[in-house]
């Protein structure tokens, strides 16, 4: 990671400099041309923490957006082109479960495959505010640490940073390792919702 050839490249962009930034971090969430997690990581090295973490959230916020519009829009045969059948498979069961505090979970994951879900939940019944909301709040924290990651690089904080890749490896880990499980959970919590569901409606036919 060469800052100042980054810095180069923005800068030679002028007044747009932020912008371009902001377009590479919606690009790979909408294309994935690169991992999130070198350009969240980018964001803190170029602007620091406050300012990369601003454009890393802009740029994450719009591209979410972008993948949950055009799911919306083109349905589920476009949505297939970009997610395996097997994918849409597991995680079919998001599309009909309308708990919105789950999905903000599925979120909060390390390692879970955000940009594929954005594509997934535009089929559902979440509106664009709900999703908004969701998305933005449970990428903040994993987008902080990148920005600060980053941040500790441009400041040559080598110490900090070793102890923050420590902390996000044994994050990473344990996400890995219970991932299964979690979402094991999370299916029987939406069986279980959708059991209590027609239980009320019952009840309130009779």
């Amino acid at each position: 990671m060469d800052r100042e050839r980054l810095r180069a490249f923005l800068d030679s962009l002028g007044p747009l400099s932020f912008i371009g930034f902001i377009f590479l971090q919606a690009l790979q969430v909408i294309a994935a041309p690169i991992p999130g997690e070198v350009t969240g990581v980018i964001g803190g090295f170029l602007y620091g923490p406050f300012l990369g973490l601003l454009l890393s959230t802009i740029g994450l916020t719009f591209g979410s957006w972008v993948n949950f519009s055009l799911s919306k829009t083109f349905g589920r045969p476009f949505v297939e082109r970009f997610v395996a059948k097997k994918t849409m498979a597991k995680y079919d069961y998001l599309l009909h479960h309308k708990g919105a505090f789950l999905v903000f979970v599925l979120f909060l994951i390390p390692g879970f495959p955000k940009d594929i879900l954005c594509y997934i939940l535009g089929l559902g019944n979440l509106s664009t505010r709900e999703f908004l909301v969701i998305s933005t709040v449970g990428r903040f924290g994993g987008t902080v640490l990148l920005t600060l990651g980053g941040t500790y690089l441009r400041y040559h904080q080598y110490y900090r940073f070793s102890f923050l890749l420590g902390l996000a490896i044994v994050i990473i880990f344990l996400s890995m390792v219970y991932k299964d499980k979690l979402e094991r959970l999370f299916r029987i919590w939406h069986i279980t919702s959708r059991k209590r569901e027609r239980e009320r409606k019952k009840k309130g036919k009779l």
